[in-house]
């Protein structure tokens, strides 16, 4: 260790520091799966591992691919299994593994065994975040398949209706590796849908192209792709197997600008049609919309004249469904921080006089509304979650119930705890696999204020 004169302070030389351990490999025995897409183990001298491609209860070999003597936690490949579980197949994908495509987690595994382990998953986050067994938290304990995705082992539900292709230096589209800005390109992608597949993105070149996303609205034939070009690129000639609208992402502020075509797609749920413009937010799987807009629906059985808090509301999906139900003498107010996605949503519900879709973070904008209760809430915030501030705003309103949708068993799990505290249990809560292959889930619980003594 040395020291610097100027400032007086001790620094570490690149030699004093831990060595890494990228590219060890030890033998070890597989314990639970953890949240993230990969299992725990240890390493012999008691490291904790974090290891994809396996399974618990499996033997194998892991190589370490992130990590240094002095971590807290290793992260590892298996690299070649030695005890295999039952429920382990072959990967129908040929480019899933070691060092391979980053996009699916679970393509060794069986569809069923899939969706235990994402219950297992969900379960031990609401024990250690929430601290609430799956009763109390009014789950059976069953991660839903969406209709058609219960395939047998080895068959792939096509089910991505929106796909990001990163593009290498040699303008070949592909997926990125797990933790890695590096590409691996590919010819055809499992879980793509068929809307997606059929554009034929991966059969070309993409000169100057940084990324290509491609969308397949359902319920339309709408097809999009939007080009990211690299820094000083020009955009290539575009053809496609199929016609599609074309967007271009500006280099200096980032806006998604029309090529040519229309800017936005259209989806279709809940017997409406749906606005979407360009980076504007859709459930990816085809059914995901109508699955959750029953959900919530059925959990909150609306009553004609309440009114109602559609909260993250992006185009106005649960806002559109809630306006449905209350009625005319009822009213609803949606929150969205995207201003496209406030356009569209405006749009998407103009012949509806009672709902007001108000654009800001549901932080700052909920106090600002003046609204001191409402009968339903629905929550359907980003990964991170709601927090602690905004339940309690919410609490606060005192809803008869509240509709909490999540695509993160964590934060879902850190804000039912925070909903407890302000007087709030889980009347129920449903899980769905609408993520197939990937660790990713989708849960809506249904909250009711929790009754007091008499």
């Amino acid at each position: 260790m040395t020291s610097d004169r100027d400032t007086g302070t001790d620094t570490v030389t690149p030699a004093e520091q831990a060595a890494s351990l990228v590219g060890t490999e030890y033998e070890v025995e597989v314990g639970p799966v953890a949240h993230g897409g990969h299992c725990v183990a240890r390493t012999p001298g008691g490291q904790v591992l974090f290891v994809r491609h396996t399974l618990p209860g499996e033997r194998v070999r892991v190589r370490v691919t992130d990590g240094r003597e002095d971590s807290r936690f290793l992260r590892a490949d298996a690299v070649e299994v030695i005890e295999a579980d039952k429920d382990r197949i072959e990967a129908p994908c040929a480019f899933s593994g070691p060092g391979r495509c980053g996009g699916c987690d679970w393509q060794h595994v069986k569809p069923g065994r899939q969706r235990k382990l994402k219950g297992d998953v969900l379960t031990e986050q609401l024990g250690h975040l929430a601290r609430m067994t799956p009763e109390e938290a009014g789950w059976d304990g069953t991660v839903e398949p969406a209709p058609g995705d219960k395939l047998p082992a080895g068959e792939v539900p096509a089910w991505r209706t929106r796909v990001q292709y990163a593009v290498d230096a040699d303008g070949r589209a592909g997926l990125r590796r797990h933790r890695s800005h590096e590409v691996e390109p590919i010819d055809r992608c499992l879980i793509a849908a068929e809307g997606v597949s059929e554009l034929g993105i991966e059969a070309r070149e993409w000169p100057q192209i940084a990324a290509v996303d491609a969308i397949a609205a359902t319920g339309s034939q709408d097809r999009q792709v939007v080009l990211t070009p690299r820094p000083g690129g020009r955009l290539p000639i575009v053809e496609l197997d199929r016609p599609a609208s074309v967007m271009r992402v500006n280099e200096k502020d980032k806006k998604v600008l029309p090529v040519h075509g229309r800017s936005f797609v259209r989806e279709r749920a809940d017997g409406r049609t749906w606005r979407v413009g360009a980076g504007g937010f859709w459930q990816v799987h085809p059914q995901a919309a109508e699955l959750l807009i029953d959900a919530v629906m059925r959990g909150l059985t609306p009553r004609k004249g309440e009114s109602a808090l559609d909260l993250y509301c992006g185009v106005g999906l649960f806002a559109g469904a809630l306006a449905d139900r209350v009625g005319e003498e009822g009213a609803v107010l949606g929150i969205e921080s995207g201003k496209r996605a406030v356009e569209d949503a405006r749009h998407n519900l103009t012949d509806y006089p009672r709902v007001r879709i108000e654009h800001g973070t549901v932080d700052k904008v909920l106090p600002r509304t003046g609204i001191s209760e409402a009968d339903l809430v629905v929550l359907d915030p980003p990964r991170a979650g709601a927090g602690k501030r905004t339940v309690e705003r919410v609490a606060a309103l005192g809803p008869r119930r509240i509709a909490y949708v999540a695509c993160d068993p964590a934060a879902l799990s850190r804000d039912l705890a925070h909903f407890r505290t302000a007087g709030y249990r889980p009347r129920f809560l449903r899980a769905f696999d609408l993520f197939p292959m990937t660790h990713h889930l989708e849960c809506v619980a249904i909250l009711e204020p929790v009754k007091k003594d008499a």
